[in-house]
């Protein structure tokens, strides 16, 4: 096993090492809650954390034998995409506590492959302009970006080693012209990912 925290790993190292029986889900889980613990106050990368509930699912990870694409990954889920198990208020105070009724393919996909949630990633109120509290991880006196600051800030200062974003103004694209090493940024192609059960600003120019 590498010589660095786990929280500091790529998610295809940590798949390997877990697969390997080197690593624990629950310990890459450790990893980083520890990381936001230290580091929450200042970045302030997190709407919503699910700790207790992520460490069950590593533990059910870890006593599982099956191989899948992010087994054991803990990864963040941008605020503005439906969760049935955890507060979705598309950054904006009139939906505080709001809890929907099923979860967006961007929550379910992950999962379904082994992911583990740890909770939701600040944005801005409706993926728009007005701001979040985070911050920049390498600068707090500067800007961490637009609507997806939060997961790319979480990704940035390694809390998690993979967050879900989304783009309808160029969010990600800012995010990385501010945040060198915010991470991988990927898109995928075109309706590969349902609408359904998220927030966008436009459905013409909204990019998952």
């Amino acid at each position: 096993m590498p010589n660095v925290e786990p929280n500091r790993l790529p998610a295809t190292t940590l798949v390997k090492l877990i697969e390997g029986g080197e690593l624990t889900a629950e310990a890459v889980v450790r990893s980083c809650l520890e990381r936001i613990a230290e580091r929450e106050p200042v970045v302030r990368a997190w709407a919503y954390l699910t700790a207790e509930m992520a460490l069950g699912r590593a533990r059910e990870i870890d006593g599982a034998k099956t191989q899948s694409l992010l087994k054991g990954v803990p990864f963040g889920i941008k605020d503005i995409f439906d969760t049935a198990d955890m507060p979705t208020t598309y950054g904006s105070p009139i939906y505080v506590g709001c809890r929907p009724a099923y979860d967006a393919s961007a929550a379910v996909l992950p999962r379904a492959s082994g992911g583990i949630p740890l909770g939701k990633t600040v944005t801005t109120e409706f993926a728009n302009r007005q701001p979040g509290p985070t911050t920049n991880p390498h600068n707090p006196d500067f800007s961490p970006g637009g609507s997806s600051s939060g997961s790319a800030a979480a990704v940035a200062d390694f809390m998690v080693p993979l967050a879900i974003a989304a783009s309808s103004g160029s969010s990600r694209a800012l995010g990385c012209s501010r945040r060198p090493a915010c991470g991988s940024i990927l898109r995928p192609s075109t309706r590969l990912a349902s609408w359904r059960a998220w927030w966008a600003i436009s459905r013409c120019f909204g990019r998952r």
